[in-house]
């Protein structure tokens, strides 16, 4: 049995890093000697994390549509142009068996690339409402793994396998108590505890309304554990210094199975990275989607929960009138915590990483007798 030689294309947030680390993990323990590249977006965080799991990366100097600065979108044409010729090069130089593409900027040049030369693509799409560089590159990719039903609208459905998301191995286990986590963060045992996060940039809307009204949070007897992002951080600080005893607040969470474990109520933004996340760890969650993202991908996530009762949701626009009145009501109502936890772990899927690993072991053809369930 020949080893296999895969490329993992994407990346920008946290929330197509870690699924694309997760299924290069899986890929290695299914078939030992599997050799990984990884390609990302110069200056963007793969950069640093990928190499911090352990893995090459190669990126490519790419940005994608700005819809909230157009003026950013000038030079976008020569980077797209730079983009798909290093991409081609760095196919015929590692010689993929298959291209698997995560979102993110770094996926469609990738992709395509492999495309034009006929090498196997799979297109792990994360959210309920696909974006348009994915239903581009679906006419062609041999596999689509999908975390939502009803994805015929967008691709072919005989290419179409439901999988889920992947997550972190850690948060998969889920192996922490809510007493090790409470400790980890200094938290008090006893006290409910909110989890408050933005994805891994970051939400500035989140941070400011919490900001706003932190001590009327405060007041409601629970204690915050406040992942804020680079930006928000040091304001974020000096709002919450007079309550260092019920406050603490972080740029980035590395060890999230801890925070998930301290967490009795989350709020957080609505990526699918955190919605496969919050499934398994079964926490009472208040979406606040994030307004721009393609398609309002993030709402149409949200929402697939909140119609199984299983989260709560606040738009964007409404998070300062909204959120914490919101919050403050979910706080009381034990019952409504008790459902969305028994609703979230029925839509949880802890092993979405090695039913990927094995579409793309099958779509390689190095082992046809390896078939997804």
């Amino acid at each position: 049995m020949t080893d296999l030689r895969i490329i993992i294309a994407g990346g920008g947030t946290g929330g197509h890093i870690f699924p694309a680390i997760a299924i290069g993990q899986a890929l290695q323990r299914l078939r030992p000697g599997t050799r990984l590249l990884f390609v990302g977006a110069i200056g963007k965080m793969e950069m640093e994390k990928v190499p911090a799991a352990g893995y090459e990366i190669v990126g490519l100097d790419i940005a994608g549509f700005n819809r909230s600065n157009m003026l950013k979108n000038l030079l976008l044409p020569i980077k797209l142009i730079k983009s798909r010729v290093a991409a081609r090069n760095i196919i015929e130089s590692f010689k993929p068996d298959a291209v698997v593409g995560v979102g993110g900027y770094a996926s469609f040049p990738i992709l395509s690339a492999a495309q034009a030369q006929s090498i196997p693509t799979l297109i792990q799409e994360q959210n309920a409402f696909a974006g348009k560089s994915n239903k581009i590159l679906g006419k062609r990719a041999k596999a689509v793994c999908v975390a939502y039903k009803g994805m015929e609208r967008f691709f072919k459905q005989d290419t179409i396998v439901l999988t889920g998301n992947p997550v972190r191995k850690t948060i998969a286990d889920m192996g922490r108590s809510s007493i090790e986590g409470r400790v980890k963060y200094g938290m008090k045992d006893g006290m409910t505890t909110v989890l408050i996060i933005g994805g891994s940039l970051g939400a500035r809307s989140i941070n400011e309304a919490i900001a706003a009204q932190l001590g009327t949070l405060v007041s409601e007897g629970v204690q915050i554990i406040w992942q804020t992002g680079k930006p928000y951080f040091e304001e974020a600080t000096r709002v919450a210094a007079m309550y260092q005893d019920r406050v603490r607040v972080f740029e980035f969470i590395t060890e999230m199975e801890y925070a998930y474990a301290a967490a009795d109520i989350v709020v957080s933004r609505a990526g699918a990275l955190a919605i496969a996340e919050l499934c398994i760890v079964a926490k009472p969650v208040i979406f606040v989607p994030y307004p721009f993202a393609a398609e309002n991908h993030q709402e149409e996530n949200a929402l697939s929960l909140v119609s199984h009762n299983a989260a709560l949701m606040v738009r964007d626009s409404d998070v300062h009138t909204e959120l914490i009145k919101k919050l403050k009501s979910l706080l009381k109502d034990t019952t409504m915590q008790q459902l969305m936890s028994q609703n979230l772990k029925l839509l949880a899927v802890k092993d979405a990483d090695e039913r990927i690993a094995l579409k793309v072991i099958e779509i390689a053809g190095t082992n046809n007798t390896v078939k997804v369930k």
